[in-house]
């Protein structure tokens, strides 16, 4: 075990605190704080790169973390402050996410997504930045070469200053843990920007690069946006050959969303849309992931499923139809677009003139990453209840806290995909 307060391992309780034996819904509580900062981290991160910033962001950064340091806080109530604040902080921080996005690129528009390929070079494009991608749009363009977009990278095809570059494809696989297999696949360069990115395959090691603030050892990192290199790498290697595929939508945004509330309420109080099912979050790996495909494939045609981040992949390339014109599935976009989710909740709720907790409005979300743990602390600072998670709690969430968060916020584990659905909908 990790003693927060002494800053070592140590076997058994800690001599000094007791923080890790004696006290480990403490550290469990520390755990957390430092995990969803991490994630508030990461979009105060993409926002400043836009040229975004916000002081009392940063300011609660420095505090809350400093909570976590040798000797200053063993008081579990206090955490709990700390954890709801940072929630807090994250809708904060993911609205001015939103703000630098839509101020730079434009408010997405719904955008048909080509995932075959077409003749010619190819770069491939992972991660979350969309800085990245842009500029090496603006690098690549009239170079003959094609750009395609991977895992989260993919709603970038909705934003009106990505999507006016021709040479922006379509896109090429699916979530980050499957990187090792499609990149494999891919004959073209590959560029990586933020999380999520795996250690490569040695077989297109060389043809893989990084930039911002990801690096692996022994692959080519880029800095200050220079792509020269990339396009050069790009150039020099096996044209990728026209293949067919099917198209993805993305391009939702809480903005076109609101355009349509009112048709929205009518066709909840006329009986035609019974629920809203907010499927998403960052894939786990594994076949356990595998939950999030038989749960909405059983979802009543009379539901609408909005889903965001990486986890749509489960499910994404399945047809759910429409409901009179509006799309079953809603794809909002990136683990950084989920302040849309939020403002439709929220929409709804003040629509409906009812609490998040009664709206018809169900949450199944997938955890992994530490953006995930952010978000699902803005969701409690909400106080939504009855989030289903998955598939497993986190180990670092002692059993005592969880029960905790199960009592106040009936957070709860999911379980099998019929008996999940059947709760929710009785």
């Amino acid at each position: 075990m990790f003693c927060y307060q002494c800053s070592q391992t140590i076997t058994g309780g800690c001599r000094i605190h007791g923080v890790c034996g004696k006290d480990e819904d403490v550290s469990s509580l520390q755990d957390i704080l430092i995990f969803g900062l991490k994630g508030i981290c990461a979009y105060n991160y993409h926002a400043k790169r836009l040229g975004f910033t916000d002081p009392q962001i940063d300011s609660f950064i420095s505090e809350a973390l400093f909570t976590t340091l040798t000797n200053v806080n063993f008081d579990a109530d206090r955490f709990l402050e700390y954890i709801l604040k940072a929630g807090q902080i994250n809708i904060k921080v993911m609205e001015l996410l939103d703000k630098a996005h839509t101020v730079h690129f434009g408010i997405p528009e719904p955008t048909d997504v080509f995932t075959g390929t077409k003749d010619g070079h190819g770069i491939v494009v992972t991660g979350h930045d969309l800085l990245d991608l842009y500029e090496l749009l603006k690098q690549t363009e009239g170079k003959n070469i094609n750009i395609y977009t991977h895992g989260e990278m993919l709603p970038a095809h909705g934003y009106p200053e990505l999507k006016k570059f021709k040479h922006l494809v379509g896109n090429w696989g699916s979530a980050w843990a499957k990187q090792r297999e499609e990149f494999d696949n891919f004959p073209g360069a590959i560029l990586a920007t933020t999380n999520c990115i795996l250690i490569p395959k040695e077989s297109y090691r060389d043809r893989l690069f990084t930039c911002s603030v990801t690096g692996i050892k022994g692959v080519k990192h880029i800095k200050d946006t220079d792509f020269s290199e990339l396009i050069k790498k790009a150039l020099s290697l096996p044209k990728l050959k026209s293949r067919d595929g099917r198209k993805i939508t993305v391009g939702f945004h809480y903005r076109n969303i609101l355009e349509i509330a009112d048709r929205l309420i009518l066709l909840i109080k006329e009986g035609k849309i019974r629920h809203f099912f907010l499927v998403g979050g960052c894939d786990t790996p594994g076949e356990r992931g595998n939950y999030y495909r038989e749960f909405v494939k059983l979802i009543p045609r009379d539901c609408v499923i909005l889903t965001l981040a990486c986890g749509k992949y489960r499910f994404n390339d399945l047809d759910f139809g429409q409901i009179d014109g509006i799309p079953r599935l809603i794809d909002l976009g990136q683990c950084n677009n989920s302040y849309s989710a939020i403002e439709i909740v929220i929409a709804l709720s003040e629509a409906l003139k009812t609490d998040l907790s009664n709206l018809p409005v169900s949450l199944v979300l997938t955890w992994f990453e530490q953006k995930a743990v952010a978000i699902l602390l803005s969701l409690l600072y909400l106080n939504v209840k009855g989030i289903f998670v998955g598939p497993v709690a986190p180990e670092f969430i002692s059993s005592r806290i969880f029960s905790v968060l199960k009592d106040k916020f009936n957070l709860r584990l999911i379980t099998q995909p019929e008996q999940d659905l059947r709760t929710i909908l009785k």
